[in-house]
């Protein structure tokens, strides 16, 4: 029986390890921390994604807390929870539609699973044992032999520095803020202002899912009231934001720094392989990094099961899926750019307006 040893338990992870336990494989997940993480809210499962999810088995376990609705954040695109096309706005900061968009594709839509609730059902799928907590690996406890090491411990990857230690991140001069707000939603929408955005999509379940972006140098430091400054930085803003920033308490406020990854040129070294944040770590604000980290797990699994040696599986995977998820990390930073770090919002603004209701999503 092969055997592999996958390094954390987030999406890319538990994915990998359960497409490959589904394909035969004995497969032991080691992960730092104590459980499984609790950090972030919901992520948006494109239909391609919500398709691998069903090849895992996983889907019928998410439906319940699951609906059609829209990115975290992205483009703001959403829909009722009816399994069908979707579609969003974007805003100007005092309420103006810049733009009407859709969302068409293969499948149910765009749907809304909280990123614990997915964890949960991926993991809840695992024998037990599978997964080992309180395990770090790194330079001075290197992962067991075995046919195969996934490296999915994501951005800042152990790794990662130890089998590539080429590989860069870059810091995207941007911190997110996001969470859960107690009030109903008023729908998914994103506000795009000069070098700032805010977004907001239904929770499932109730509640408001909503996030914020802002320059490094606007966002405050990490010992300031990161409410404070954001009702600092929305001032003026459409109510939509502003009953939003009344409900939330600072404490329930999740606040990270964003960077993404210069391209590789391979996701493999010898028998080691990256998934994940670990291989194209990316903004964001296309709302794929989660569905492209499920991806990564089922055709690892995939090109191993379907290759005669585990060298042209893994040769197989890094070409599949390098260059398609180094594109998507490039849109994500010319996303990021236009919808963030744009001071004069005039041309870009008229640029949404006239292009906004010709544009359809497929993901």
């Amino acid at each position: 029986m092969n055997t592999a040893t996958i390094v954390g338990a987030g999406i890319a992870g538990l994915a990998t390890a359960t497409a490959l336990h589904h394909a035969g494989w004995h497969v032991t997940v080691l992960e730092r921390e104590r459980s499984l993480s609790t950090a972030g809210t919901q992520l948006g499962i494109w239909p391609g994604a919500w398709r691998t999810l069903v090849s895992l088995g996983v889907a019928g376990r998410l439906a319940p807390a699951a609906g059609s609705g829209p990115m975290s954040p992205g483009v703001g695109t959403s829909g009722e929870a009816t399994g069908g096309v979707s579609g969003g706005r974007i805003l100007r900061p005092d309420g103006t539609v810049l733009a009407q968009l859709s969302l068409r594709g293969r499948g149910p839509g765009l749907h809304l699973v909280p990123r614990m609730t997915l964890l949960e059902a991926l993991l809840a799928g695992l024998p037990e044992g599978t997964v080992r907590f309180s395990t770090p690996v790194g330079p001075d406890a290197p992962a067991p032999p075995s046919d195969v090491v996934v490296g999915a411990d994501g951005i800042n990857s152990a790794v990662r520095a130890a089998a590539f230690p080429a590989a860069r991140v870059s810091d995207a001069g941007l911190v997110a803020f996001r969470g859960v707000a107690p009030v109903p939603s008023g729908g998914a929408d994103e506000t795009w202002g000069a070098e700032l955005l805010f977004g907001t999509s239904p929770f499932p379940g109730g509640g408001t899912n909503w996030y914020a972006c802002l320059p490094l140098e606007r966002a405050g430091s990490r010992a300031q009231d990161p409410l404070t400054v954001m009702r600092r930085e929305f001032a003026g803003w459409h109510a939509g934001v502003q009953r939003v920033l009344e409900a939330v308490s600072p404490a329930s406020i999740d606040r990270r720094r964003l960077k993404w990854s210069q391209p590789m040129p391979s996701y493999v070294s010898a028998n080691t392989v990256l998934v994940g944040d670990a291989a194209h770590a990316m903004l964001p604000h296309l709302g794929r990094g989660g569905g492209e980290a499920l991806t990564d797990g089922l055709v690892l699994a995939e090109s191993l099961v379907g290759a005669p040696t585990v060298a042209e599986g893994l040769r197989r995977y890094d070409d599949a899926r390098r260059a398609p998820t180094q594109r998507i990390v490039r849109a994500s930073a010319l996303m990021a750019r236009v919808s963030n770090r744009t001071r004069r919002t005039g041309a870009r603004d008229l640029a949404v307006r006239a292009l906004g209701n010709l544009v359809t999503l497929r993901g």
